[in-house]
Parts: structure tokens; sequence; C-alpha cells
């Protein structure tokens, strides 16, 4: 495996520089710093949980600039969000009676006279506003005038072993407001960077997998090499590719024809049409046609060398070559974001929603709760539920490190896969057999042990975790309605008694070690840049796979958008035949492949490395009869595209 994403994944933590918000506003206390003033209201969130008075190193130079942006609660946030859940809600008279991108704009955005009137005020305090869009107003000046206008004062705070900006007492806004302002990002800076105009880089250099593989799970058995379990075990796949996975999976005769998907990821591959059309010739997938595939991306790119950017390629690709995998037919549209920081992201999903794009939207990146703050968070959730009034659903990977407190320190969930008002997607390892029969599936979580110097034996069996499907109970967001009896209360109380959101809702196959195949173009040694291809996984795997059987479920219901799914995929469960009930031991004894690698990632002038993989081994997480925090209600059965059909 090339990534299991966890490395483009922790190239999005830094976006949590600017705050973040878990679902309601919270407008109408007196700020911090107004404390005996009624007339301004506080912006809960607005100040770090790191800006403790024992982390206060003094005030920051009132010169210091600061670019802030100032999003708008529109006229009705709490009818926003009443009518997201009607016309999600499958029992609700109100259900799938979406509203146009302009209806939605009418009905729930800013008016002209709130954005004039929060215009007026920043401007009034210094501020100089460099933007204005249906969501936000973004602003920059010196540190005195954001003072002025937030009613707080900026200090620079140690965090870990670097000092950066934030608010010392919660930032307000003026009362006369009148309640327009949702949240302020940007007040605090870390790890904020300058920005400046980037060209994109090259590709990454070329990753390629040694053989021997399967060609299909069990398909060739490692029968030189130790026993595992009790018994001789089978090389890896070489990488499942659309006809597996469209089997595996129910895809039946439907091909996602005339139903719309974005991807949203950081930046925007250079080479995408070439390499997806050459992965679809040489695999049978159907030819992409004319106007099949668009792009939409910024006029310029920022933060190239912080964030990585070559790295997402690979998640570009991946994501475009795993929809048209599965649903060949539908329609794509890659919206990419110029860096890989949240408000760039942002960006693109409104992008999306401002101008619907599509009804279904892939989406491979993430971040640790931990690093999620409030008010971003409600920037977050207003553009999931100005989506959902419309029709638009949202499906995000779950993570790849488990629980988290391997990598984090903390047992932890992924965001924006928190989030109430999206579908998060877990992972599995699939074993597809011979005529595309689909066999098995367990939780994805990996255990890898290196063969022996004597290759007699693998050293520490079964080894160290490696990396397997995010999920667990998130410490944040409280148990959404959909949730409640499915989610046993184990995993909903588990952080207090009222109940929390559960991750994930859903799963498809994730693990690298039955991962997906996939065609990119790379760097060679000598300097040429070539079309290549490699097995890779993860949840940036599961994510494109699931929003592509959304996409031929809707296309089984007529083309009817299924908008905000969870509702849906819910009240489905415990339907025969809809899932998969995956388990992390299906076949009553241990599960694991061999892997044999190239030392150098490319070919074996630097030697070949063995080691047994073993499957279903996701750390603290466990995969169980029933809805799990590995799985969710589990993966798609034979009958789940179908059971969105016309009764």
């Amino acid at each position: 495996m090339r990534s299991n994403r966890a490395t483009v994944r922790a190239g999005v933590s830094m976006a949590a520089t600017l705050p973040m918000i878990a679902g309601a506003l919270a407008l109408g206390m007196p700020a911090a710093h107004a404390a005996d003033s009624p007339a301004r209201d506080t912006l809960k969130g607005s100040r770090p949980a790191w800006a403790t008075a024992k982390a206060d190193k003094g005030a920051t130079s009132d010169r210091a600039q600061v670019k802030a942006r100032v999003y708008l609660a529109g006229r009705d946030a709490a009818g926003l969000a009443a009518y997201a859940k009607a016309v999600s809600d499958p029992g609700s008279p109100l259900y799938g009676k979406y509203l146009s991108a302009k209806k939605a704009q009418a009905r729930f955005g800013a008016t002209k006279a709130q954005v004039a009137a929060v215009t007026s005020w920043l401007k009034s305090a210094g501020l100089t506003v460099t933007g204005v869009t249906p969501h936000y107003v973004a602003v920059s000046g010196d540190v005195a005038a954001a003072e002025k206008a937030f009613g707080t004062q900026l200090h620079n705070f140690a965090k870990g072993s670097k000092t950066y900006r934030a608010p010392a007492r919660t930032a307000s806004v003026p009362a006369g407001l009148k309640g327009a302002v949702l949240t302020v990002t940007g007040l605090d800076n870390a790890p904020h960077k300058a920005t400046h105009e980037d060209q994109l880089p090259p590709p990454d250099a070329v990753f390629k997998n040694s053989g021997p593989f399967s060609s299909y799970y069990g398909s060739n058995t490692a029968s030189t090499l130790p026993d595992a379990y009790g018994h001789k075990i089978p090389y890896a796949i070489k990488g499942y590719t659309g006809e597996q996975l469209r089997a595996a999976y129910g895809a039946g005769a439907y091909t996602g024809k005339h139903v719309r998907i974005a991807i949203t990821d950081a930046y925007a591959s250079p080479t995408i049409a070439f390499d997806a059309g050459s992965y679809a010739k040489k695999h049978g997938d159907a030819a992409w046609k004319t106007g099949q595939l668009h792009q939409s991306l910024p006029a310029n790119y920022t933060r190239t060398e912080e964030c990585g950017a070559a790295g997402w390629y690979g998640e570009e690709t991946l994501d475009v070559e795993a929809v048209h995998a599965v649903a060949p037919a539908a329609d794509v549209t890659y919206v990419g974001a110029a860096s890989c920081y949240d408000e760039d992201l942002l960006d693109s999903l409104n992008k999306i929603v401002d101008n619907h794009l599509a009804d279904i939207v892939s989406n491979s990146w993430g971040d640790i709760e931990a690093n999620q703050t409030p008010d971003l968070a409600a920037a977050y959730d207003q553009v999931f539920q100005l989506g959902a009034v419309q029709g638009i659903g949202f499906y995000f990977s779950s993570g790849d490190d488990g629980d988290q407190a391997a990598k984090s320190g903390t047992k932890q969930v992924d965001t924006p896969a928190n989030s109430a008002w999206v579908t998060a997607v877990g992972g599995t390892s699939l074993a597809v057999g011979k005529g595309d029969a689909y066999q098995w599936e367990t939780g994805w979580g990996t255990q890898k042990a290196a063969l022996s110097a004597d290759g007699k034996s693998w050293t520490n069996f079964p080894g160290a975790f490696t990396s397997g499907a995010g999920g667990g109970t998130s410490k944040n967001v409280a148990e959404p309605y959909y949730q409640k009896g499915v989610v046993p209360d184990s995993l909903a109380k588990a952080n207090n008694a009222t109940g929390n959101r559960v991750v994930p809702d859903i799963a498809a196959i994730a693990d690298p070690n039955t991962g997906f195949l996939v065609g990119q173009t790379q760097s060679f040694p000598d300097g040429t840049q070539q079309y290549s291809e490699y097995r890779i996984g993860g949840t940036s795997l599961a994510a494109p796979v699931i929003a592509a059987v959304q996409a031929l479920a809707q296309e089984a219901r007529g083309g009817e958008a299924i908008g905000f799914a969870n509702p849906t995929i819910y009240a489905k469960y415990n339907k025969k035949g809809v899932f998969h009930d995956v388990t992390d031991n299906p076949t009553g004894s241990g599960l694991a492949v061999v892997r044999v690698d190239f030392a150098n990632g490319l070919d074996k002038s630097g030697g070949l490395l063995y080691s047994v993989r073993s499957l279903g081994k996701d750390s603290s997480l466990s995969a169980v009869k029933g809805y799990d925090d590995v799985t969710g209600v589990g993966s798609p059965a034979d009958g789940y595209v179908k059971s969105y059909g016309k009764h």
C-alpha cells in the first residue's frame, strides 16, 4: 500500500487553525469583554480551549495582521435545521420535498440587509472587507481593528512547543446585528502560515507493489511460507477492480445513469483525465463519455508545500476511478480546494451546494475531533443542512487510524465524519472469490508481523497494529434521532448518560491488503512521468465506493434524490438482505494475507519485504453482530440497491 491515506488526512489537521462548530448557533449571551453590557452578543466557541490563562504570553502587537471570516447565520437558522431534518426523514410528510438552490437561499440565506449591516460594522471597526459571498464576509486588518470589532483582546498563547495568537476572551458582536452572525473564524492562527500563489508540484515518486498476488481472495496460497493461525494463507490481492466491487455490493444492472456525483479534495491532479481514461480501458470499465468528467478548480493554489499537494493527486485519482468503477454511467464533478485548510475545503462544499453541482458528494479527508473547535463545525453543519434541503447528501471517510489512541494519545473520532448531518463511512476487509462471488468481510483493522531472518516463522506474530477503520463515540455531538434504537447504549452513552453521535453509519472495502487497484501518472527515478498502477485502500476508498453505490440506489428509485441518507439507511436496518452484517471473524478462524513489498517501493534492486497481515484487528474497536463502531450497520448487500426501487 502506498498509503492508507493517513498522510493526506493528517495534512488536513492544519485546517484546525480556524475555529470549528458542532451544530447549534450560540448567540445571545453577553461577551466576556462586555459582561455588563447587553449591547453585544457572544460567539460561543470563538476562543479555543488551548488559550488558557496559564498559556498566556501577553498581548499580540496591535500592528500584527489578521485575516478572518464572519460567517452569516441567515434569516432562519432554526428553520433550516428543522426543514433539513424533515425532508430527510422517511417518516415525515415533507420527506423528499426538496428546494432548489435558489429557493433555499431565498428562504434560509442571509438577507441583503444583514450582509450590509455586517459589512458596515466591520468597516466601522477599521477592517477591510476583502470578499463577500452568500455565506461569509472576509476581512483583513490589524489586531487593533479586530479587537475593536469583536470585543476581545488577542493574545499570544503557548500551544505545545510553539506560540500562536488567539482571543483572550470569547469574541462578541453588536447585538444590533440581530443574530445575523453565525461565527467568526481566523482570530486564532494556530498553525496558520503566510499564504502565496503556488504552482502545483509534479506527481509524487512512483510506488509499485511486488508480487506474488492473488487475483481473487484465496486464489494463490503462500505454500512455501510459514503458517498463520494454523494454516497456509493466501497472498494479498493485486487489487480489486470495478467488476469485483460491483458484484460484491449488489450493483446488478444499475450503472448510476443520470446521477451526479461530486468529489472534494485539495488541489487537482494534472493528469486525471488521462489516468482515469487509461484505467477504465485497461480494466473493462465503461469508457468515459465526453463531458462525463468535470473539474471545478480555484483560480490559485496556496500552501502546496505545507499540505503536500502532490499527495492529494493520488486521493483525487482514487476517488474518481473508484466512483467510475462502481457507477460507470454517473456524471462526476471534481471540486478541488485551494489548500487543505478548512476555509478552502468549505469553499468547495459551498460551491457544490450553491450551484447544486451534484446530489451525492464524496469526501475522503478529515481531522481528529480534538482539533475541532465549535465555531468552524457550525459553518460545516450549515453547509450540510443547506445541502440536505436541496436533496444533497455528504459522505465522509471515518479515518484510517482506528480509535486514534495510538496516533493521538486519545480515543476519539474524526471530523467532519462526526457531524450528525453527514454519512460517516467506515471500512472493511473484503473477500471476493472466484467468479466475483462475495465471500465475507471483516472490520478493517490490520496487525503486521515480518518474516523472521531464517524464513521459518513470523516475528512476534500477529504483530503490531498498523491501521484500521476509524470509529467510536463523539465527545462533542449529541446522539442524532436516527441512531436511537439501533446503536447500542454501550456505545452511544460511552461518554455521557444522554448519548452522543457514534461513527460510522455504513461501511465498504477499505483494507489496503484487500484493496482497489488504481492507475496514476507518477514520477520515475529517471525523471520521466509515466502511468503506473498500485493497490490502495483506506476509508478514502470506502467513501467513494459508498457514494457510487448511492448513485446506483438513486437510479433504482427512478432518479429521485436520496439526499441526506442516514435516516433512510437506519430505517432499512434489520430488513432482510439489505446489509452484510460484518464481524471481525466471519469464518471462525483467524484470517490473514501475505504481502511481499519492494523495499524501495519500485523494484527488486533494494530487496523484498515479506510480512503477514492479520485481518479484523482494529485497535480497541470491534466489528460485532449488529451495529458496531467499525462498520456501522454493515456494508451494502445484494438487496441494498434494490431496496430503493419503487415497490
